[in-house]
């Protein structure tokens, strides 16, 4: 390669001798030089050394139980500090003065410690909120006291010292002889009251009493725990909770007799609990085989259904009188092919710290609420279920020609009125029901997307909720909080700012925190009162550190889609080095949706790539398209609907087009595109839709054939045709255009990387592409990432250095530093022990 790298310079130079010979260059003309890719700043910005120049982004308040008040952490280069909030008073302060605190904890542990160097975990309040306990890690070793052999290298650990620290006379007192708990088994349903613990064991429901489960946590294989069997017809693929999906065939075995997770929703009394079966026996059995695992090669098994594909899962919903130790299957039935959903009850934001938060269903003791999605997903009904006769009733239907999303209704009065979001208007707006589902009025209305239910003030009568395009002026995917009267009067704004607003609110509905930034603005956090009045600034995010590597804001930017009317809003990001004066290729970075876009609307410290990969010497590109997100109108949502392959690329092409014509440092004749997933799968359908285009492509984990991708993402977003014979029998008709059909088509360079045992978008999306290709007699680049499931695990920095090669060989025409640097830039955080 050095050889024909040489070869390749001298014709160069040769060209340009020839060519000086032949031609007139002025003194305003400027000849470029070759550019060569700056792996270096790319190194300099590596996840790693990110998360030493960038700390808190954002406040995430921990909101007490008996006051307004609320605690958080905040972290910048000079370290963490801890603080309460008093909002009532505006005040913030210190939990802590933690010089003193850390020498104290220096006396007693022996290990020292200082104001910048704290390492406190598990901070929580008491529950009368006036002392605080944590742990602190030391340097001593002790024997862990549940290690089963004593010569094994894991059988010590470092001693955790806890500590109690009074509020109000500052008094630290250690809590002696404390031996951490282990973690509390994901297996285990605690009902409410704490009386009993459902799981699954064998594919059946089991329970065991408290006492019992506090032996377990102490030694799950103690003999003398007693449990209880509730079921018994479970098997495999219709089991009573968790079958081992997932594991591979020697964890099977290895797990198959063990404790599960049940998945319950408990009432809240603690009487009955509803559990969700899917009869999965008869859908098609999909494998991945990891070749990387210790010993020999395994093998996973699991149920996957695939678009159009007959044999689907039957979701039924169970159930059970605890107290009586009876069940009985719900009367569900409404679709063929149905999908279920019981609701489960809104986790308070003062109860994210307590150790044990049972898992309730959405209702009382006597009611529950679920939801059921027919196959086409053209209808939804929520339901509202009986428990003492088990009668399933509708109460809202909605109905559409496209795909139909609702959310979690919101109670009212515990039920006596229902809060519902639709997009039957075209928008997602909010809707006020009576108990029997007779619509009352609509709240929310107009031109812009309602996101989620915040609070409900139920004395009051007002809705705090999320949306995003009402105010003009503003890019429409920043999110704002609102409140507005169930009438629908009184909409009100509050948090307004020309940025993207994330909020948390406490569970009286009197203040909330706001975290808001753009992305290229560093990020902030206020305190407001629920009518919008400012309490005081919290925090900003210092990026002094990152600033002083060299770091610059992206660029946000509106273009027209490829219609000449819908806007669509992008971000473009720049070399720190920028020269005006060259020309730059450009790469896209891309998802499609329609559940998402690539494109960041606040500030993130996530920057492989867009940010990072720009420094090796691009534009780099992000943008939306028609079809990609449901923050707009249902209308844009679903654009792509029944044209699932290239709904997304005539906006793409055009986005580039448009910003070469804006920028002349824009070079449109060289115009790369990567993505993961749907990303991974649309740049490869760029490449070959139009291969005059789009030069360059590393396409990740794509789903390339979404005939064989799973049936609840392609069915929905695609569309799916329900057909009933006139025997009334139902079927289903799937069709799509794939990417192996256009193989013929590639013309430039492209590069498909696949995790081997990726279980959500299989491998053999990519290897179908890889076959047409070979097939079609096209050159193209395949790696296969060893043991790595959808995302790419520990081998993501790895990936991120070959598509960079790709890119630098292919778009900078620089061969020179991707056999040279051998990796060098990416091994540089690792320490070297030989």
């Amino acid at each position: 390669m050095k050889k024909l790298y040489l070869f390749s310079l001298l014709g160069l130079f040769s060209g340009v001798a020839v060519h000086a010979q032949t031609k007139t260059i002025t003194t305003t003309e400027t000849l470029q030089v070759p550019q060569k890719a700056n792996y270096q700043m790319a190194a300099r910005f590596s996840p790693s050394k990110l998360r030493k120049m960038i700390y808190s982004t954002s406040v995430d308040p921990h909101w007490l139980k008996q006051s307004n008040r609320f605690w958080y952490e905040y972290e910048t280069p000079n370290g963490k500090n801890w603080y309460i909030v008093e909002p009532a008073s505006r005040n913030k302060r210190q939990l802590f003065d933690p010089a003193k605190l850390a020498a104290e904890i220096t006396l007693i542990t022996r290990d020292p410690f200082d104001a910048q160097h704290l390492p406190i975990e598990n901070l929580k309040f008491s529950n009368d909120e006036k002392a605080l306990t944590f742990e602190i890690k030391s340097t001593i070793d002790e024997v862990k006291p549940d290690r089963k052999d004593k010569k094994a290298a894991d059988s010590m650990q470092k001693k955790i010292f806890k500590f109690q620290y009074e509020l109000a006379t500052e008094k630290l007192t250690e809590i002696k002889n404390f031996k951490r708990a282990k973690a509390k088994p994901n297996w285990g349903a605690v009902a409410p009251d704490s009386s009993a613990i459902i799981f699954t064991r064998n594919y059946n429901l089991f329970w065991m009493d408290k006492a019992n489960y506090q032996k377990a946590l102490k030694n799950e294989e103690d003999s003398t725990i007693v449990e209880h069997q509730l079921t018994k017809d479970g098997v495999k693929s219709y089991a009573f909770g968790s079958d081992g999906s997932g594991e591979n065939n020697e964890e099977i075995i290895k797990n198959d007799k063990k404790r599960r997770r049940a998945f319950v929703l408990w009432s809240p009394d603690s009487k009955y609990f509803v559990i969700q079966r899917s009869d999965s026996r008869k859908v098609k059995d999909l494998w991945v085989i990891n070749s990387v695992s210790a010993g020999r090669p395994t093998l996973e098994t699991y149920k996957y259904q695939m678009p159009g594909e007959p044999e689907a899962p039957q979701d039924e919903v169970w159930l059970f009188n605890f107290a009586q130790k009876t069940s009985k299957k719900l009367n569900v039935a409404a679709f063929k092919d149905q999908s279920l959903n019981t609701y489960s009850k809104p986790a308070l934001n003062a109860d994210r710290d307590n150790e044990f938060r049972p898992a309730v269903w959405l209702g009382d003791n006597g009611k529950f609420y679920l939801g059921r999605t027919s196959r086409d997903l053209k209808r939804i009904d929520v339901c509202v279920v009986d428990v003492a006769t088990g009668t399933v009733k509708p109460l809202i239907e909605e109905r559409f020609n496209t795909y139909v999303e609702v959310q979690r209704p919101g109670l009212v009065n515990g039920g006596k009125e229902l809060i519902h979001w639709s997009e039957r208007d075209g928008w997602g707006h909010f809707y006020l029901f009576d108990e029997n589902g007779k619509l009352k009025n609509q709240i929310t209305k107009g031109s812009f997307h309602c996101e989620d239910i915040v609070n409900i003030d139920e004395k009051a009568r007002v809705l705090y909720f999320t949306a995003n395009g009402r105010e003009a002026k503003e890019d429409p995917y920043y999110y704002h909080l609102y409140r507005v009267n169930f009438d629908g009067s009184g909409l009100k704004l509050l948090n307004a700012g020309d940025f993207d607003h994330a909020s948390s609110m406490n569970d009286a509905g009197r203040y909330f925190v706001d975290n808001y930034s753009r992305v290229n603005t560093a990020p902030k956090s206020t305190l407001y009162d629920h009518n919008g009045n400012k309490v005081m600034e919290l925090e900003t995010t210092d990026l002094s550190l990152l600033m002083a590597a060299g770091y610059k804001f992206p660029e946000p930017f509106k273009v027209k889609a490829d219609d000449g009317v819908t806007d669509l809003y992008g971000v473009m990001y720049k070399p720190f080095n920028f020269d005006p004066t060259r020309k730059y290729p450009v790469i896209e970075y891309v998802y499609p949706g329609p559940q998402t876009e690539a494109v960041n609307k606040s500030f993130g410290r996530s920057m492989d790539r867009m940010d990072r990969l720009a420094q090796l010497g691009y534009v780099v590109v992000t943008v939306g398209n028609r079809g990609g997100h449901p923050a707009r109108s249902k209308w844009y949502h679903t654009y792509g609907y029944g044209n699932l392959r290239d709904y997304g690329l005539a906006d793409k092409k055009a986005t580039i087009e448009q910003l070469a014509d804006r920028y002349p440092f824009i070079d449109v004749n060289k115009v790369g595109i990567t993505g993961h997933s749907g990303g991974g799968f649309m740049s490869t359908a760029a490449m070959l839709v139009y291969p005059d285009f789009f030069k360059v492509a590393v396409s990740a984990a794509g789903n390339h054939d979404n005939s064989i991708y799973n049936r609840w993402w392609s069915e929905k977003h695609h569309g799916v045709k329900e057909i009933v014979s006139l025997k009334g029998d139902t079927s289903f008709k799937y069709s799509i255009d794939k990417n192996p059909d256009l193989a013929k088509n590639l013309k430039g360079h492209l590069l498909l990387m696949h995790g081997d045992i990726d279980n959500n978008v299989h491998p053999a999306g990519s290897i179908r592409v890889a076959n047409a290709l070979i097939k079609a007699g096209k050159r193209f680049d395949f790696i296969i990432v060893p043991g790595q499931r959808h995302g790419f695990g520990d081998m993501t920095e790895y990936m991120f250095w070959r598509l960079a090669d790709y890119f630098n060989n292919y778009l900078l025409d620089d061969f020179s530093q991707s056999t040279n640097v051998n990796m060098t830039e990416m091994d540089r955080e690792v320490e070297r022990k030989n």
